[in-house]
Protein backbone atom coordinates (compact mmCIF):
# COMPACT_ATOMS: atom_id res chain seq x y z
CA UNK A 1 0.00 0.00 0.00
CA UNK A 2 1.39 3.30 -0.56
CA UNK A 3 2.66 6.32 1.39
CA UNK A 4 3.41 9.95 1.68
CA UNK A 5 7.28 10.58 2.02
CA UNK A 6 9.24 13.99 1.98
CA UNK A 7 12.82 14.44 0.55
CA UNK A 8 14.10 17.72 1.36
CA UNK A 9 17.16 19.19 -0.53
CA UNK A 10 19.38 21.95 -0.64
CA UNK A 11 21.11 23.29 -4.12
CA UNK A 12 23.22 26.36 -5.21
CA UNK A 13 22.08 28.18 -8.31
CA UNK A 14 24.56 29.46 -10.91
CA UNK A 15 24.01 33.55 -10.91
CA UNK A 16 21.14 33.55 -13.32
CA UNK A 17 20.15 29.91 -12.79
CA UNK A 18 16.33 29.18 -13.54
CA UNK A 19 15.04 28.84 -10.34
CA UNK A 20 12.45 26.02 -11.82
CA UNK A 21 15.29 23.88 -13.20
CA UNK A 22 16.01 21.39 -10.23
CA UNK A 23 12.80 20.62 -9.80
CA UNK A 24 12.12 20.07 -13.62
CA UNK A 25 14.70 17.41 -13.18
CA UNK A 26 12.87 15.92 -10.41
CA UNK A 27 10.21 15.46 -12.39
CA UNK A 28 12.08 14.01 -15.59
CA UNK A 29 13.63 11.48 -13.04
CA UNK A 30 10.61 9.86 -12.02
CA UNK A 31 8.25 10.38 -15.32
CA UNK A 32 10.30 10.65 -17.85
CA UNK A 33 10.47 13.98 -19.32
CA UNK A 34 9.31 17.03 -17.67
CA UNK A 35 6.07 17.25 -18.90
CA UNK A 36 3.43 14.87 -18.69
CA UNK A 37 -0.24 14.31 -18.48
CA UNK A 38 -0.76 12.92 -14.78
CA UNK A 39 -0.09 10.11 -13.21
CA UNK A 40 2.76 10.13 -12.53
CA UNK A 41 4.27 6.67 -14.11
CA UNK A 42 6.26 5.75 -10.78
CA UNK A 43 5.14 8.27 -7.76
CA UNK A 44 2.75 11.25 -7.79
CA UNK A 45 4.75 14.36 -6.51
CA UNK A 46 4.78 17.26 -6.08
CA UNK A 47 8.07 19.86 -5.77
CA UNK A 48 7.83 22.98 -3.27
CA UNK A 49 11.08 25.69 -3.90
CA UNK A 50 12.00 28.35 -1.81
CA UNK A 51 14.80 30.75 -2.57
CA UNK A 52 17.15 31.36 0.94
CA UNK A 53 19.94 34.52 -0.65
CA UNK A 54 21.76 32.30 -2.98
CA UNK A 55 20.94 28.85 -2.30
CA UNK A 56 17.05 27.22 -3.13
CA UNK A 57 15.80 25.01 -0.86
CA UNK A 58 13.44 22.21 -2.41
CA UNK A 59 10.91 20.11 -0.40
CA UNK A 60 9.42 17.14 -3.11
CA UNK A 61 6.23 14.94 -1.43
CA UNK A 62 5.74 11.85 -3.40
CA UNK A 63 3.47 8.54 -2.99
CA UNK A 64 4.79 5.47 -3.37
CA UNK A 65 4.77 2.21 -2.35
CA UNK A 66 7.51 1.28 1.21
CA UNK A 67 10.02 -0.96 -1.81
CA UNK A 68 10.09 1.88 -4.42
CA UNK A 69 11.11 4.60 -1.73
CA UNK A 70 14.65 3.67 -2.01
CA UNK A 71 14.48 3.95 -5.49
CA UNK A 72 12.35 7.24 -5.99
CA UNK A 73 14.81 9.06 -3.44
CA UNK A 74 17.78 7.55 -5.59
CA UNK A 75 16.79 8.85 -8.78
CA UNK A 76 15.62 12.47 -7.02
CA UNK A 77 19.11 12.39 -5.69
CA UNK A 78 20.83 11.81 -9.03
CA UNK A 79 18.60 14.21 -10.64
CA UNK A 80 19.71 16.87 -8.38
CA UNK A 81 23.60 15.80 -8.40
CA UNK A 82 23.57 15.90 -12.30
CA UNK A 83 22.01 19.73 -13.01
CA UNK A 84 23.49 23.04 -13.52
CA UNK A 85 23.64 24.16 -9.82
CA UNK A 86 25.56 22.63 -7.19
CA UNK A 87 23.76 20.07 -4.37
CA UNK A 88 24.71 21.22 -1.21
CA UNK A 89 22.52 18.55 0.64
CA UNK A 90 19.42 15.65 0.04
CA UNK A 91 18.00 13.35 1.90
CA UNK A 92 14.91 12.05 3.57
CA UNK A 93 12.56 14.43 6.29
CA UNK A 94 9.68 14.18 7.85
CA UNK A 95 6.01 15.07 6.72
CA UNK A 96 4.53 18.21 7.93
CA UNK A 97 1.46 18.61 9.81
CA UNK A 98 0.48 21.34 7.15
CA UNK A 99 1.24 18.85 4.03
CA UNK A 100 -0.73 16.23 5.22
CA UNK A 101 -3.94 17.17 3.29
CA UNK A 102 -1.55 17.40 -0.22
CA UNK A 103 -0.09 13.95 1.13
CA UNK A 104 -3.92 12.34 0.83
CA UNK A 105 -4.06 13.90 -2.48
CA UNK A 106 -1.12 12.47 -3.86
CA UNK A 107 -2.47 9.07 -2.44
CA UNK A 108 -5.60 9.76 -4.40
CA UNK A 109 -3.10 9.44 -7.67
CA UNK A 110 -2.58 6.31 -9.32
CA UNK A 111 0.45 5.30 -11.01
CA UNK A 112 0.32 4.10 -14.76
CA UNK A 113 0.15 0.57 -14.49
CA UNK A 114 2.65 -0.59 -17.16
CA UNK A 115 1.34 -1.91 -20.48
CA UNK A 116 3.93 -4.31 -21.45
CA UNK A 117 3.95 -1.86 -25.05
CA UNK A 118 6.55 0.55 -25.58
CA UNK A 119 6.12 4.57 -26.35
Amino acid sequence: MRQVYAHQATVSLAPGGDPGAPGAAITAALCGHGEHEPPCPLAPHHTAAAAEDDRLRLRVLFATEPDRVDDVRARIDAALAAGDWLLIESGCTRLEPAERPHGRRLLRRRPEEPTGSSG
